[in-house]
C-alpha cells in the first residue's frame, strides 16, 4: 500500500496521552511524511470570560512557555525538529484547521475520548475539526485501556 500522506499535523494537549497520539501518527504517516506538532492554548480571557479584573498577560506568557517546553519534549521523542513544533494561542479547532491549511497538510491526527452525558453533547476537538478540515482527520482513541 502506498502512503499518500506527505504532511501530517499532529494535535496534542501535552498530556500523557500525547505520546500515544504521536506514535499512531508516526505509524500512519510512514517514513516519507513530514510530521508537524501543534498544541493550542485558548486565551485565558476566552476560557474564563473577558471580565477578568487583573492583567493576565504574564500568566498567559508563562502558560505558553511551559506548553512550548512540553511540546518540544514530546517532539524530541519522535525526532520532530523544533521548527516543526507549533504552540499557538487561539480557538482550538480553528487554529488547528488554519495551521493545517497553512502547511497544506494531508492529514490531521488528534486524540479523542469516549464521552458520556454532558461532555457527549458538547462534542470533542476531533468532532469539531472534521466539518472545517480540508484534509483527512484521524481521531486516535485515548481512553484508558481496560
Amino acid at each position: 500500500m502506498v502512503n499518500d500522506y506527505r504532511t501530517v499535523l499532529v494535535a496534542i494537549d501535552c498530556s500523557e496521552d500525547s505520546s500515544r497520539i504521536l506514535a499512531r501518527a508516526a505509524a500512519v504517516a510512514g517514513k516519507d511524511a513530514t510530521l508537524h506538532l501543534i498544541h493550542v492554548i485558548e486565551p485565558l480571557a476566552l476560557a474564563y470570560g473577558a471580565d477578568i479584573p487583573m492583567d493576565i498577560s504574564d500568566l498567559q506568557t508563562t502558560l505558553m512557555e511551559r506548553a512550548h517546553n512540553s511540546a518540544l519534549s514530546h517532539a524530541e521523542h519522535f525526532a520532530i525538529p523544533a521548527e516543526r513544533v507549533h504552540v499557538e494561542l487561539g480557538s482550538i479547532e480553528k487554529t488547528i484547521q488554519g495551521k493545517a491549511d497553512q502547511l497544506a497538510a494531508d492529514l490531521i491526527v488528534v486524540g479523542c475520548h469516549t464521552r458520556t452525558g454532558l461532555a457527549l453533547l458538547l462534542g470533542s476537538t476531533a468532532r469539531g475539526l472534521v466539518p472545517g478540515a480540508h484534509c483527512d482527520v484521524l481521531a486516535v482513541k485515548v481512553d484508558p485501556q481496560p
